[in-house]
């Protein structure tokens, strides 16, 4: 069967190690500006040949066309898109990761952007996965991926067919599932965060669905001084994120 699996441009230093650390095997192709001659170039070149990705060298107006003006920092790859998970796979990983796990559920998020900006967040947070309802939510669509800034390469994402049903597995399967609404009484710094967690923000404007909801274990609001009512959803789950992640290292201190 013919490899039908699309293919995706990632481009900048930071981007490209990310891939080669978790998914060399799908480099396909390689470009470097041919007058680069840092140090953290050529040991990415070489990392790259060294997982068996010829490296191109080529002028910087080639790779300003590749990048549509973007900024490469000299090096792009191409690489095949990392397929959505099947919930067999998702249900492996959770297993897998049993009490490490981290999960970012997103109920709902139907910006493009949004959803980028939160799988680039959960990328640096050290997500396993994120979670979002098949329906009536964004795709990876191409704006997507740009605003994921390489992070829609790494991150696994699963669209579930049933979002409640699967927040309903996870907790049978022992991960503590906590909601984020501004109508919550507890603040998120009253509470404790550890892993296996799943954190579930909901969409923009509406927040979390009442069946959402009723399947977290707890709810939460992030405390805010000034006179808006909600934060950007993808702002909003580097908060959660970046709690969760504070409260894990003083606990290891």
């Amino acid at each position: 069967m013919a490899d039908t699996a699309p293919r995706r441009t990632v481009y900048g230093l930071h981007a490209v190690r990310r891939v080669i650390a978790r998914r060399p095997q799908a480099i396909e192709s390689a470009k470097v500006l041919d007058s680069a001659v840092t140090k953290s170039l050529s040991k990415l070149a070489h990392d790259l040949e060294r997982h068996g990705v010829r490296v191109e060298r080529v002028p910087r107006a080639w790779l300003d066309r590749l990048c549509a003006g973007g900024r490469h920092q000299g090096v792009a790859v191409q690489v095949r898109a990392s397929p959505e998970f099947a919930l067999p796979d998702f249900e492996a990983l959770v297993i897998e990761r049993s009490a490490a796990l981290r999960l970012l559920v997103l109920d709902q998020v139907q910006d493009p952007r949004n959803l980028g900006a939160c799988l680039r967040t959960a990328d640096a947070a050290g997500v396993d996965a994120v979670v979002t309802a098949r329906a009536h939510s964004s795709k990876l669509t191409p704006a997507a991926v740009k605003a994921a800034v390489g992070a829609a390469e790494i991150v696994p994402l699963l669209r579930a067919p049933n979002l409640a049903r699967t927040l309903s597995w996870l907790k049978d399967a022992g991960v503590w599932v906590v909601g984020t609404d501004t109508d919550a009484s507890r603040s998120l710094y009253e509470t404790e965060l550890r892993p296996p967690v799943a954190l579930v923000l909901g969409g923009e404007g509406q927040g979390l669905r009442h069946l959402t909801r009723e399947r977290c274990d707890e709810v939460v609001h992030i405390p805010m001084r000034g006179d808006v009512e909600s934060l950007n959803v993808s702002v909003a789950a580097g908060i959660v994120l970046f709690e969760l992640e504070r409260q894990c290292l003083a606990r290891a201190q």
